[in-house]
């Protein structure tokens, strides 16, 4: 298994337009986002990343919902590096991450910012590319390397789930998309509908969807015990053999 941390932060896609079949991948994951996001709840989301700053929640339940990318941007709400996040420590109620682990130099560091940004039982969905499709074998072929897909990191569901574990979050869904175009022209067909349901985990893409989860502490009083009274053997026998005597007439 490779090291998560890249000694040279790997080409950054700028838009969804530099990625292969672009505009059908941001399709695809909007339409699946949207119904995830329907089950957020809270204040605030941010979405971290060029990718994720394009995606249209409309219907999503929160309705405060920043684009927060490193460098200048159309979608831009602010500007901030994702793994040093201008954020106050448990002041979001969301985080929306499409591919940006994938791009990341320390994606490590990123999750620590999400964890340190989140509220207690707060949301967060993750889109990554998935090493055992047929685009996660693409990466191991010599042709087509001047693609950005050969620049993505592809971390596998399980490994994304590790992480995610350390720092507290409970994964509540794993989706696996698309088929639709990269099999076939025509979406929703049977070969689309017969991947989806006896081989998802080949599919190219995956969304996590996780919860921060928080133990409360609640003091626990200590339970004093008593010290147990011990007396000697004899002098419980001489005390009862004094007791035991007759008083003389």
């Amino acid at each position: 298994m490779k090291p998560a941390l890249l000694d040279k932060k790997p080409d950054y896609p700028r838009s969804w337009s530099a990625l292969p079949n672009g505009a059908e991948r941001k399709a695809m994951v909007e339409n699946e986002l949207e119904h995830i996001t329907q089950q957020f709840f809270g204040y605030h989301l941010v979405k971290v990343g060029n990718l994720s700053s394009e995606v249209s929640l409309t219907k999503c339940s929160i309705k405060h919902c920043v684009n927060m990318v490193a460098k200048a941007h159309d979608a831009a709400g602010m500007r901030s590096l994702s793994r040093e996040m201008a954020l106050k420590e448990s002041s979001v109620d969301g985080f929306v991450l499409v591919h940006e682990l994938d791009f990341a130099q320390d994606p490590h560091q990123i999750l620590r910012e999400v964890d340190r940004a989140i509220m207690p039982d707060g949301d967060l969905a993750i889109v990554g590319f998935n090493p055992l499709s047929l685009t996660g074998l693409r990466k191991l072929m010599w042709f087509n390397r001047q693609s950005i897909l050969h620049e993505a990191r592809y971390f596998s569901v399980p490994r994304i789930k590790d992480w995610l574990q350390l720092l507290g979050f409970e994964v509540t869904q794993v989706k696996y998309m698309p088929y639709s175009k990269f099999f076939t022209n025509r979406p929703n067909n049977i070969v689309t509908r017969w991947c989806q349901r006896f081989l998802p985990q080949l599919a190219s893409v995956y969304i996590i969807v996780a919860k921060k989860r928080t133990v409360p502490l609640s003091p626990i009083k200590p339970k004093w015990k008593l010290k147990p009274k011990f007396s000697a053997v004899g002098a419980s026998i001489r005390a009862g053999g004094v007791n035991s005597e007759k008083p003389q007439s």
